[in-house]
């Protein structure tokens, strides 16, 4: 006699969930148990796990011969959150669960890592995953007891946390033996990994630390409002880390889409507490310049993991002492600054991500990081300075809206005493011209300046404004910019028309564009 019985999982391909049919199928014949349907080394090793879980809940494999297809079959399916599923239908197959039970298992979602102990465990994704289930039509879930507050974040989910297997098997009306149910009882609560913090615990960054620098200060503040990348150079000292660091303070917080789907990909990449609940504040991401290209754009063996470009969507990748990273992983920010996404293809599969970022470099001047200003002090020769700064390369350098020198902060900025506005003031005034953006580009699939393609831009000031085209159009022609360049310069200018709360740019916004543009002189 043989039985058949379904249960739900899903598989994640970078943010994008699946739904997996687990199908179970027991037969008699020699003791097997066959798994198909794509899974991974990771999905293959289940079968171990389970049959130390079932054993420990006083259930054997018996004489029978198991065939479990993971469905669609030509789906790759990655990660050990398919263990319970796997569990319960190979329960409901062998007829060790009431048929009542059956029609529960086809429509319920079930995560979650089996232990040898047939305690449940946390896996990472969970926020994603149940999104998907949501999305398909699947409300009923089940996930590990600590992932219990991460799934609820899923707005139409019925949660149930579970520790152990065998509170799920009586459940589902099956019977077990009463030291197993004992054991289960027993189970203690494992304490999530938590999440990694972006600075340390209590620290709050705020723009009135920073000390003099009216200029870099205003150049954060247009960066904000527009979404524009900036690079500061400047020596050693002189607050361009401290900048950088404060950006995200004077951002909006995040909008609920993005406010998911930021959580989401923390989620994937195990670096989200959810006790905290939705992420809102746009995140800071600051890797070593030692980081690797996996590591920064995102990677890894089997399939790819988010990297750092990946987990400051909607926030800001800091990039220190940004000539001392390698090529390769500058050159690769390239394809993301362009398209707000980046695509990742490994052997074990290709996975893309959203990594719509706001970049800042920060970079001393040369070497000995004096070559600032007349550079008197400086120890570096010429080909030191320009072997020093050509690592950053002119692409590179060409997506980077604003490009500011900062000054050493001198002794009358220090003992003048005077503290420098506060972030809530700054965050007001970015708020307000993101409002005006908005209202320019309503209709459009933008929302700041800096997303805006260089023809719209160059159409929309042609049509307000004829001279300021033609003007940039004169550098374009003596190779003083690129044509990404004048639309860059563009879009610096329009930003600024919304905090100065201009209806259009004018002469005084496109010469500030263009010093902002190009560190003071035109390239």
């Amino acid at each position: 006699m043989s039985g058949l019985a379904r249960t739900l999982a899903v598989t994640l391909t970078g943010l994008e969930g699946h739904l997996v049919d687990v199908e179970a199928h027991a037969a008699g014949g020699l003791p097997s148990f066959t798994l198909v349907g794509l899974p991974d080394a990771a999905v293959r090793e289940s079968r171990e796990r389970v049959r130390a879980a079932l054993s420990t809940c006083g259930t054997t494999w018996g004489e029978k011969r198991l065939t479990v297809n993971l469905s669609p079959a030509d789906l790759p399916k990655t990660g050990t959150g398919f263990d319970v599923s796997l569990a319960l239908a190979v329960l409901a197959a062998r007829g060790d669960l009431p048929a009542r039970a059956l029609p529960v298992l086809a429509r319920t979602l079930f995560i979650g890592e089996l232990g040898l102990d047939a305690s449940i465990r946390p896996v990472r994704g969970v926020l994603p995953a149940v999104r998907a289930a949501v999305g398909a039509g699947v409300t009923t879930v089940v996930v590990p007891a600590d992932c219990t507050a991460e799934a609820s974040l899923v707005p139409g989910a019925r949660v149930t946390g579970a520790r152990h297997l065998a509170s799920l098997i009586t459940a589902l009306g099956g019977r077990l033996p009463a030291e197993v149910l004992a054991l289960a009882e027993a189970t203690e609560p494992r304490r999530s990994t938590p999440a990694q913090p972006t600075a340390p615990a209590g620290t709050v960054t705020d723009l009135a630390d920073v000390v003099g620098q009216d200029e870099a200060r205003h150049a954060l503040e247009v960066a904000a409002a527009g979404g524009h990348h900036l690079l500061l150079v400047g020596p050693p000292g002189a607050g361009k880390t401290m900048l950088a660091e404060r950006l995200p303070s004077i951002l909006p917080a995040l909008e609920d889409d993005d406010a998911v789907t930021v959580t989401s990909l923390h989620s994937v990449a195990g670096a989200f507490d959810p006790e905290h609940g939705l992420i809102r504040t746009p995140p800071l991401r600051a890797p070593h310049h030692t980081a690797t290209r996996a590591a920064v754009i995102g990677g890894g063996s089997g399939l790819p993991r988010p990297g750092d470009v990946s987990l400051a969507h909607r926030g800001v990748l800091l990039l220190d002492e940004a000539p001392e990273f390698p090529a390769g992983v500058l050159d690769c920010l390239r394809q993301p600054l362009e398209s707000g996404r980046v695509t990742i293809d490994r052997a074990g599969g290709r996975a893309t991500y959203p990594a719509a970022f706001q970049l800042v470099l920060a970079a001393n001047p040369c070497p000995c990081g004096k070559g600032s200003g007349r550079a008197l002090e400086c120890t570096c020769t010429s080909l030191q300075r320009r072997r020093y700064f050509s690592r950053l390369s002119g692409p590179l350098l060409d997506r980077v809206d604003i490009q500011l020198e900062v000054g050493p902060v001198s002794a009358v900025d220090l003992g003048g005493g005077a503290t420098g506005e506060p972030s809530a003031a700054v965050a007001a005034r970015v708020a307000e011209a993101r409002r005006r953006t908005a209202r320019r580009l309503e209709g459009t699939p933008w929302r700041l300046m800096g997303e805006v393609p260089g023809s719209w831009v160059r159409e929309r000031t042609t049509a307000e404004d004829p001279r300021l085209v033609a003007r940039l159009m004169d550098a374009l022609d003596r190779g003083d910019l690129s044509l990404r360049g004048v639309d860059r310069v563009l879009r610096l200018a329009w930003t600024l028309a919304d905090l100065a709360g201009e209806q259009r740019p004018g002469a005084t916004e496109l010469g500030t564009a263009l010093s902002l543009r190009t560190r003071g002189a035109q390239r």
